[in-house]
């Protein structure tokens, strides 16, 4: 079974996110859920950006090391939104990373904001919706695309979800899409079971 570390979007580490994990723990997967905001739970996106840049960056970085300190090497980074920035940088960086799960973001593997290419023989797997203002319309779908591209199918997957609403596999929020959390949570368990049969081959 994979060892997951995932982080939480920006509206914190919600009844939703915790929902998502369980279901990940419930087939037998590993899931540390960190809690970077130290238990704020912002009601809007809006608020969300507003306690990132209130708290700043080099805390909440911080938080994010101390919560990776003592994992063991071959851990999955998984992140929703503003977390899979977190999880992308350190499946990236951190040495022996065993995969990414990144849901509704993705930043480029070149040019600005870019941690540099992708590592080799490291999977990933990108969901998001087609019409997300925040996803499809801000470069990060773009950017999912010129990764999939560049390590190919064989190790990259991109999924896309009709519809236009960001953090919709959090069943805590409004913007919660039940049918499309349902094909989140089969593709993601199906890449944790490939994964976990990779580090075995």
């Amino acid at each position: 079974m994979a060892e997951v570390m995932m982080f939480h979007h920006v509206q914190g580490l919600t009844d939703g996110v915790l929902a998502f994990a369980e279901n990940l723990r419930s087939h037998g997967h590993t899931v540390h859920t960190p809690d970077l905001y130290a238990g704020a739970l912002p009601e809007s996106i809006e608020d969300g950006i507003a306690l990132i840049q209130a708290i700043g960056d080099e805390v909440l970085d911080l938080r994010v090391v101390e919560a990776v300190a003592d994992l063991p090497p071959g851990v999955v980074f998984a992140g929703f939104s503003w977390g899979s920035a977190k999880a992308q940088g350190l499946a990236q960086l951190r040495p022996g990373a065993r995969g990414a799960l990144l849901y509704e973001g993705c930043l480029p593997i070149t040019g600005d904001w870019s941690f540099g290419p992708w590592p080799d023989g490291v999977p990933v797997q990108i969901h998001g919706m087609a019409n997300d203002p925040f996803f499809a319309q801000e470069g990060d779908l773009d950017s999912a695309r010129e990764l999939v591209e560049s390590v190919g199918p064989e190790l990259a997957e991109l999924f896309v979800y009709p519809g236009d609403a960001h953090l919709f596999t959090d069943s805590s929020l409004p913007s919660y899409d039940a049918a499309g959390t349902t094909l989140v949570l089969q593709r993601s368990l199906a890449f944790l079971d490939r994964v976990d049969t990779l580090s075995h081959a």
